[in-house]
């Protein structure tokens, strides 16, 4: 199975933030999650991106970590390596509260960075880890009141997480200035469909109003009091509103002739032109197992999944296209080492999918449909194909779609053949406050093709032998394009 090298799961390690207590606030209806820590015991742990068979195959690269140390020894050495391998100022500790959609709800860093250009891998000391707002980011829109008002809106949900009242007030009151007047005009002009996006904000307006309200009733109520939690709810899901009208108006200003273009000679490969939403059902590998997640025991573990065909249009259409061929139904869980959950690598000796090979690519020793590794850099017009960002000399440079929410999928390949990827993939675990500006480890090196945007936090418990019961496509098919004869 596909790995990464032991210096770059080293890196991992040592990027990764501690989550310690804050008095920060949770919503009600997300408090039985559990926030997922990157694995850090005195064990021999498996990162595995990498394409093999078996837990035991002796293929695959191991990486040694050290023992647990106390609490404030981690906050040391991780601080001090963290310096000494990048020279940059290490950002807050996180102390972040899961959400079950997948992303977290951050009291002490933004969801958000300064430079529009560096947003979406968090470059700087704020890392978004809020997978929503990382494929707003994605989408290739030009729109400048748009981005503003997203950074407004977002920031609101940081300051309810955080109990900044106030400052989240003053977030609805700036977030309100965009939808009417001058900037809402400009907005609306660039909008594929004007009367769909001047009642989206009409709509995002309203939106507003119940949520104002509730964080004057939070600021009116004592603190730690039912009454304050109760309205930081109800604030928590008329923002959650908010956005999610803010993600349709987003989409509607992406323009309707848009293709992200594709070298011709992967004409003849599966390509999904613009989005498409996924669902996996996946229960237990013994009769009657349950997933357990902090405490609450579930039947079935339920993942919902945006595919990303703007930004990884042969990736996501290789993907879309193996899901709507039943490929990874009744497929086991080949991987869960508390890095990545990955799967994809069916029975037999094929170690990918078998099927008509690209003539650009070629054919696997056993048959496999490869597709080429597809990197998307920010500020690029397209995604570049079969290398990495350092063998194009851009190391450290921002991509489309970062590695930096907790359930990003990734596509996985051996190490040193960009061409060898087919059909396994993997979720990325890894969940870092302390990753530096622009050194995401896995940014650049394997494809980001999407993010689990509901169910995320049952990653944790998926092991090893739990089977993938059903996989479908629920939306975005008919973005699928079929490759040309």
């Amino acid at each position: 199975m596909k790995t990464l090298s032991t210096t770059t799961a080293t890196a991992c390690f040592f990027a990764a933030c501690l989550i310690l207590p804050v008095s920060g606030f949770v919503p009600s209806s997300l408090a039985n999650t559990q926030t997922t820590i990157p694995h850090t015991g005195a064990s021999t742990t498996t990162v595995i991106l990498k394409q093999g068979r078996h837990s035991d195959d002796v293929s695959k690269s191991t990486c040694t970590y050290p023992a647990p140390l106390s609490w404030i020894g981690k906050v040391v050495a991780t601080t001090a390596i963290t310096i000494s391998l990048w020279g940059t100022p290490p950002p807050s500790l996180n102390m972040d509260s899961p959400l079950t959609d997948g992303s977290h709800i951050n009291p002490l860093s933004t969801n958000f960075v300064a430079s529009a250009k560096e947003m979406a891998s968090g470059t700087g000391s704020r890392v978004n880890k809020d997978a929503d707002s990382l494929l707003r980011l994605g989408l290739p829109i030009q729109n400048k009141e748009v981005r503003s008002l997203q950074e407004a809106l977002e920031t609101i949900k940081y300051d309810i997480s955080s109990k900044r009242k106030a400052a989240a007030i003053d977030g609805v009151k700036k977030s309100k200035s965009f939808l009417s007047g001058g900037k809402a005009d400009k907005m609306v002009a660039s909008c594929r469909e004007a009367d769909v996006c001047k009642r989206l904000l009409k709509e995002m307006d309203m939106a507003l109003d119940p949520l104002s309200t509730a964080l004057k009733d939070s600021q009116d109520a004592f603190v730690g009091s039912e009454q304050e939690r109760d309205a930081l709810d109800k604030a928590y899901v008329a923002q959650q509103k908010a956005t999610a009208l803010l993600t349709q108006l987003e989409e509607q200003m992406v323009p309707d002739n848009y293709v992200t273009p594709v070298p011709p000679e992967y004409s003849d490969l599966p390509q999904l032109k613009k989005r498409a939403t996924v669902e996996m059902i996946i229960k237990k590998g013994q009769p009657g197992g349950q997933f357990d997640v902090n405490g609450v025991n579930f039947p079935e573990a339920k993942l919902v999944m945006v595919i990303d065909g703007y930004t990884a249009p042969v990736t996501g259409g290789n993907f879309v296209d193996l899901v709507q061929k039943g490929f990874y139904n009744n497929m086991k869980i080949q991987r869960s080492d508390g890095f990545v959950v990955q799967t994809g690598d069916p029975d037999g000796t094929p170690v990918g999918y078998v099927g008509k090979a690209s003539k650009s690519i070629g054919a696997g020793p056993n048959g496999e449909r490869l597709i080429p590794t597809e990197i998307f850099v920010r500020g690029d017009k397209g995604p570049f194909y079969e290398s990495t960002i350092e063998d194009e000399g851009r190391g450290g440079e921002a991509t489309v779609l970062p590695f930096s929410s907790y359930g990003a999928m990734g596509w996985a390949r051996d190490e040193y053949d960009v061409n060898s990827g087919s059909s396994q993939f993997f979720w990325l675990l890894f969940d870092s406050d302390l990753t530096p500006a622009g050194k995401n480890v896995l940014d650049g090196r394997y494809p980001c093709f999407g993010y689990v945007v509901e169910g995320a936090d049952f990653l944790q418990a998926i092991k090893e032998g739990d089977v993938i019961t059903s996989a479908k496509v629920t939306s975005g098919l008919e973005y699928l394009q079929q490759p040309k004869e």
